[in-house]
C-alpha cells in the first residue's frame, strides 16, 4: 500500500511582483555583458534569456532576495540562480578599475585630490578561533574591512581587497601602497584621523588628516578641521550609494569572495550614479 500525499486542488505557489529601483541602462549593460561572455565561451543556450537573468541577479543584489525564492518564482533551480549570480559578479568585478589607473584617470580629468576612507561590511558571526580576527573593536561587530577612494564629488573610483575586520586603516593603506600611488599620479588625499601617521612628510604632505584634539585646539586648527570635514563629506555619499545594495547588509557569502562582490557592486553603483 503506497501512501501518497496530495495537495488540495486550490493550492498553488504564490508569486508577487516587486519593483526594482534600477535604470534600464544598468539592466541592458549587464545583459550585454552576459551576451558577450556567452559568445566568447560559445555557449548557445541558457534556460532564460540574458535580460531575464540580469534582472534576477540584480534583484538578488539590490533587495537581498533569497536564491530559493528567486528560483521558485522563475521556475529554475536554486543552484542555477547561484551560478548566474556568481558568473555575473565575476564579469562585473573584472571591469573594476585598478588603483593606479583610477588615480591617473582622475589626474587626467583635472582633479587635484581624492577622498579616502574605510568601512566595515558586517558579516555573520562564525564560531571558532579563525573568526576572531574579523571582530572589529571599533565597531564592536564582526565584519570585513575595506578601503575606498572617491573623487572630489564622492563618485567611487576604487575599492580595496577584503581584509579582516580588526585591520587598522593605516595597515590596509600601506599594504595597498596608497601613498606611493598618490605621489606617482601627482594627487593629494583628504582623510580622517584614522589615517593619521600614514604620511610623515611634514614639508610636502600628500595625505591631509587634520588635527587631533589632545589639548584645546587653536582657532586656526579648529577652522582647518572644519574645512577638511566639509571637503571629506562627499566620501560618505559614495559609501551610501554602495550600501544601497542590500546584499551588503550582512554578508552571507564566503569572505574569500567578498572582494569580487564589492568590486562588482562598485561597477553597478557607478552605472547608476553616473547615468
Amino acid at each position: 500500500m503506497t501512501n501518497t500525499k496530495e495537495l488540495p486542488e486550490d493550492t498553488c505557489p504564490l508569486v508577487y511582483h516587486c519593483r526594482l529601483p534600477l535604470s534600464t541602462r544598468t539592466v541592458n549593460h549587464l545583459a550585454d555583458l552576459l551576451r558577450r561572455h556567452l559568445k566568447a565561451i560559445r555557449s548557445r543556450w541558457r534556460i532564460l534569456p540574458p535580460g531575464r537573468i540580469a534582472v534576477i541577479v540584480l534583484a538578488v543584489l539590490r533587495h537581498d532576495q533569497r536564491l530559493a525564492d528567486m528560483a521558485g518564482g522563475n521556475d529554475v533551480s536554486e543552484p542555477t540562480v547561484r551560478r548566474w549570480r556568481d558568473e555575473l559578479i565575476g564579469l562585473l568585478a573584472a571591469k573594476a578599475p585598478r588603483l593606479d589607473r583610477a588615480l591617473k584617470q582622475v589626474a587626467k580629468q583635472g582633479g587635484e585630490v581624492v577622498l579616502i576612507d574605510a568601512t566595515l561590511i558586517r558579516t555573520r558571526h562564525r564560531t571558532g578561533k579563525a573568526d576572531r580576527r574579523n571582530y572589529s573593536g571599533k565597531h564592536r561587530s564582526h565584519g570585513l574591512h575595506f578601503l575606498a577612494l572617491t573623487d572630489e564629488k564622492g563618485r567611487l573610483i576604487w575599492i580595496s581587497a577584503a581584509r579582516p575586520g580588526r585591520t587598522h586603516d593605516n595597515t590596509a593603506a600601506r599594504h595597498d601602497h596608497i601613498l606611493a600611488h598618490l605621489r606617482a599620479a601627482g594627487l593629494g588625499a583628504l582623510a580622517d584621523l584614522g589615517f593619521r601617521g600614514l604620511d610623515n612628510d611634514i614639508l610636502d604632505p600628500v595625505i591631509v588628516t587634520g588635527y587631533i584634539a589632545t589639548r584645546k585646539l587653536t582657532p586656526v586648527q579648529t577652522e582647518a578641521n572644519r574645512v577638511l570635514a566639509v571637503g571629506r563629506a562627499p566620501v560618505e555619499h559614495g559609501f551610501a550609494h554602495l550600501k544601497n545594495w542590500r546584499t551588503l547588509t550582512k554578508l552571507r557569502t564566503d569572505p574569500a569572495r567578498a572582494t569580487q562582490l564589492l568590486r562588482a557592486l562598485l561597477v553597478l553603483t557607478n552605472l547608476e550614479v553616473n547615468r
